[in-house]
């Protein structure tokens, strides 16, 4: 059993830059890959940023692939993101997720799921 729990998030204005957190709490957590993913008001779950155990394997959307960065610190069971030159269109509830083994986009490969972190950015 894997926890995760998202911290960062805020209201901001266009251009700024905010970095999520995502700590996990549990067993294994270097096991898991992660993921990043937003769900805008009205709008179903969207794919963000995911990254391999080790890291060696990064994938994004193709909207954010040069403002947003995702990282991890296995020995803090964090996972990040960085987000910079944050657009209205960002505005979200985003959410990370833990996957056994697959560093994906596909969100039926998640095993476990944060509550999620408000990011609001004002034109």
């Amino acid at each position: 059993q894997v926890t995760l729990v998202e911290s960062g998030g805020g209201l901001v204005q266009a251009g700024d830059s905010l970095r999520l957190s995502c700590t996990a709490s549990g067993r294994d957590f270097d096991g898991y890959a992660m993921g990043w993913f937003r769900q805008a008001p009205g709008k179903v779950r969207d794919f963000v940023a995911a990254i391999s155990l080790s890291g060696d394997k990064i994938i994004y959307k193709d909207s954010v692939k040069a403002r947003f960065t995702i990282s991890r610190d296995n020995s803090r069971n964090t996972v990040y993101l960085q987000m910079n030159n944050l657009k209205p269109e960002d505005t979200a509830i985003y959410f990370c997720a833990a996957s056994w083994q697959f560093t994906t986009q596909d969100s039926q490969k998640y095993d476990y799921w944060g509550q999620g972190t408000q990011v609001t950015v004002s034109s």
